[in-house]
C-alpha cells in the first residue's frame, strides 16, 4: 500500500480519494507520511443498491452510525480535507435522495464541521432545472466532484453555481496496456480480442464510451483556476470491472497509468509531465524494437519546451511545445493544433477539437514519424538552450538473462516486512526485451514469497506461486523477510537464461511474527487442448476459422472492430491485417494435424486432413 501511494506520488499526486469506502487507518498514516491529503468517502450506494448484495442492504439501519465511524475514525488527521457523501449515487437526484442525504450529513456534521462535504457525482452533465432534486442536493453541499464530464458541462455547472467548488472526481479512464501500441493516427482504436492478446493501446487512444482521454482531462483541469482539480481513475489497476474485456481470464481493469505491479505505463509519464516540475522527458513507445520497414508515430512526453530525437547520432529533428496563457495569467505549454478530440465544440478556430478559453488548441506531447532501424533512440529536452533531461531507448537482442534490482537494500528481519523486486528479461547488453514471456522461477533464501505479479491484465496465474511468467520481459516478486538477521536472497531463473540474483540485508526486530510462511508451489502453464486456437475458437467442430473474417463480432471470430461515438468523439471502425488466427490440432506431421493462419484480407478454411 505505501509502496503504490510513493509511486503515485512520484508520478505527481499530491491527493487521494478513498472510493468508495472509509479508509483503513494505515493508509490514513502513510498519505500523513507522504504529505498526501485525502477526500474520505462513504457509500458507493444508498438505498438503492447497484448489485444484489452490496449496502444498500443496510443503509436504513446503519448509515449513520457508519457515516459517524468514518469521521471519528479519521477527523484529527491532518491529511483529511474532504467529506465525501458518496458516489454515483442513484437516489442522490431523487426526492427521496434528499432526506437520505440529510441524515448523512447530520451525522458527520454532528461529529466534524470543520471541513467540507461533497459528493461525487455521474448525475450533472448538464445543469439541473431550478428547483429539482438534483438542484436541492447541490444546495446541501460545499463542492460537486464530477465523473467524466466535458469541459463544455463544466463550465455550465459553474455558470450556474459559482458559489459550489467544482473538481473532477473521477477523470479520464482511457484503457491502456504496458508497451502494447496500436494506431496513434486514431484517436479511439478498437480492442484486440484475440485470447492472449487482448490488450489496448497505450498512445492515449482507447477510450469507452462514458472517457475521455488523459490528455482532455489534463487540459480541461488546467485551463479552470476555479476548478479545484482532478482524482484520476485509476492510478493503479486493479482487479475487478475488466474494461474493455469482460471475458476470462482478464481479470483486471485496464483503467491504470500503473499496472498491478507497479510498473508505469505511458500515462504516468503523462501525468508526470503535467503535475511534476523536475524536468523529463518520455519516450512513447517505450522501446525500440520493430519490423524491418515499419514507420514508427513517436511521441515525447516532456515538462521543457525543446525536444530533439537522434537515431543512431543523426537528428531527426527539434519539435517544440508553445508556451501558452490561461486566461487568468498562469503559463503552460502545448503544441498548437486540431486535435479532434471534442466534438461538442462547434465554432470558432477548431471546431470538433478541445478549445481553452484563451481560444487555443493543442496536443501535450511531441511527435516524429520515424522510419525504423534497429540501434538507439534518444530524445535530448532542454530549456533555454541548456540539455535537462533525455531518454534513451535500445534495440534489444536475444534474450541473455534474468536481472533482479530490489526496492531497498535492507529490511527489518521481523518475518513481515516486504521487499519488492523487480525481474526483467535483458539481453547480453542489459536491455529489456519488450515481447519476452519467459517463464521464471523465484527462489526465496533468508525469507519467503509473499506474492507474484506481471502486471498483465489477461491472466489467470496464481499469485501466490513460485513461477510467473514475465510480461513485456517484466515481472515483479513480493519477498517477505526472515524472522533471523543477516542475509535475504532472492534467485531467479528461466530456462536458457542465465540465472539472476539479489542480496538484501536484514536487521534484528524485537517483535517478529510468530505465524510460518507459506509455501508456494510452481503454477506451470497448463497443455493446450486441442483443437487449440490463439482467437475465439470455440473448440466445435462446425466452428470455421474463415468465421473471423467476415467482419460479423456475434460469430466471435470477427478482429473488425466498432466503436461507437462517445460524448467527445466520432464513432469509428475498422480492422487490422496483422492480426490472424492459428488453430492447431495437435499433430506435427502431415497425417495427423493441420495448422493454419488466416489473416482479415482474405477468406481461408484450413480443412484437417
Amino acid at each position: 500500500m505505501r509502496r503504490q501511494l510513493a509511486i503515485m506520488k512520484s508520478m505527481g499526486v499530491n491527493a487521494f480519494r478513498t472510493s468508495h469506502n472509509p479508509p483503513s487507518p494505515q493508509i490514513v498514516q502513510a498519505c500523513e507520511e507522504l504529505g498526501i491529503v485525502m477526500m474520505v468517502e462513504a457509500f458507493d450506494c444508498w438505498h438503492t443498491g447497484k448489485t444484489t448484495y452490496d449496502y444498500h442492504r443496510f443503509f436504513d439501519d446503519w448509515c449513520e452510525r457508519d457515516a459517524t465511524e468514518m469521521v471519528l475514525a479519521a477527523r484529527n488527521s491532518p491529511a483529511v480535507v474532504l467529506w465525501s457523501i458518496g458516489n454515483e449515487i442513484p437516489d442522490s437526484t431523487s426526492t427521496a435522495g434528499l432526506a437520505m442525504a440529510d441524515r448523512i450529513i447530520g451525522a458527520i456534521k454532528a461529529a466534524d464541521d470543520s471541513r467540507p462535504l461533497v459528493i461525487g457525482s455521474d448525475k450533472y452533465r448538464s445543469v439541473p432545472a431550478k428547483g429539482s432534486a438534483a438542484d436541492l442536493m447541490l444546495a446541501k453541499l460545499d463542492g460537486l466532484g464530477l465523473n467524466y464530464n466535458t469541459a463544455k458541462s463544466v463550465d455550465g455547472l459553474h455558470a450556474a453555481y459559482p458559489h459550489l467548488f467544482l473538481f473532477e472526481s473521477e477523470s479520464s479512464s482511457e484503457t491502456s496496456t504496458r508497451s502494447t501500441y496500436q494506431e496513434p493516427e486514431h484517436l479511439n482504436t478498437g480492442e484486440n480480442h484475440t485470447p492472449g492478446r487482448r490488450a489496448t493501446s497505450s498512445y492515449d487512444n482507447n477510450l469507452s464510451s462514458w472517457t475521455m482521454s488523459g490528455e482532455y482531462g489534463h487540459k480541461k483541469d488546467r485551463d479552470r483556476k476555479w476548478f479545484a482539480g482532478q482524482f484520476l481513475w485509476s492510478g493503479i489497476d486493479y482487479i475487478g470491472e475488466p474494461t474493455p474485456y469482460n471475458v476470462f481470464p482478464v481479470k483486471a481493469s485496464f483503467f491504470g497509468a500503473v499496472d498491478t505491479a507497479g510498473f508505469p505505463k505511458d500515462m504516468y509519464h503523462l501525468f508526470r509531465s503535467q503535475w511534476t516540475s523536475e524536468p523529463m522527458v518520455h519516450l512513447v513507445p517505450m522501446s525500440w524494437n520493430h519490423e524491418p520497414g515499419d514507420t514508427v508515430e513517436v511521441w515525447a512526453y516532456a515538462n521543457v519546451d525543446t525536444v530533439e530525437l537522434f537515431l543512431n547520432g543523426k537528428s531527426l529533428g527539434t519539435r517544440q511545445f508553445d508556451t501558452k496563457t490561461t486566461t487568468d495569467g498562469r503559463t503552460y505549454l502545448e503544441t498548437t493544433e486540431a486535435t479532434g478530440d471534442d466534438r461538442t465544440i462547434t465554432t470558432g478556430p477548431y471546431p470538433g477539437s478541445y478549445t481553452s478559453p484563451n481560444g487555443s488548441a493543442g496536443k501535450l506531447h511531441l511527435s516524429w514519424k520515424v522510419p525504423y532501424e534497429p540501434g538507439e533512440l534518444k530524445a535530448v529536452a532542454s530549456r533555454g538552450g541548456k540539455r535537462v533531461a533525455t531518454d534513451v531507448l535500445r534495440t534489444a537482442g536475444p534474450a541473455h538473462a534474468v536481472r533482479l534490482a530490489a526496492d531497498r537494500k535492507s529490511l527489518a528481519a521481523d518475518g513481515r516486512s516486504l521487499v519488492f523486486v523487480t525481474a526483467e528479461v535483458v539481453d547480453a547488453h542489459g536491455v529489456v526485451l519488450p515481447d519476452a514471456e519467459d517463464l521464471i522461477a523465484f527462489d526465496v533464501k533468508g525469507g519467503s514469497l509473499a506474492g507474484l505479479d506481471n502486471g498483465r491484465e489477461e491472466s489467470a496465474e496464481r499469485y501466490q506461486a513460485s513461477t510467473r511468467t514475465a510480461f513485456h520481459g517484466k515481472a515483479l516478486a513480493i519477498v517477505r523477510s526472515g524472522t533471523a538477521p543477516g542475509a535475504l536472497k532472492v534467485t531467479a531463473r528461466a530456462e536458457g537464461l542465465r540465472t539472476g540474483t539479489v542480496t538484501v540485508r536484514t536487521t534484528h526486530a524485537r517483535d517478529v511474527a510468530l505465524t510460518p510462511a507459506p509455501h508456494f508451489e510452481a503454477d506451470h502453464p497448463a497443455p493446450p487442448n486441442y483443437p487449440y486456437a490463439d482467437a475465439s475458437y470455440s473448440g466445435r467442430p462446425d466452428t470455421l476459422p474463415a468465421a473471423m473474417l467476415d467482419g460479423d463480432a456475434a460469430t466471435g471470430w470477427s478482429n473488425a472492430f466498432a466503436k461507437s461515438a462517445t460524448a467527445l468523439l466520432p464513432a469509428f471502425s475498422g480492422a487490422r491485417g496483422e492480426d490472424w488466427v492459428s488453430v492447431d490440432w495437435g499433430g506435427t506431421g502431415p497425417s495427423t494435424g493441420w495448422k493454419c493462419r488466416s489473416r482479415w484480407t482474405r477468406r481461408t478454411l484450413c480443412p484437417r486432413r
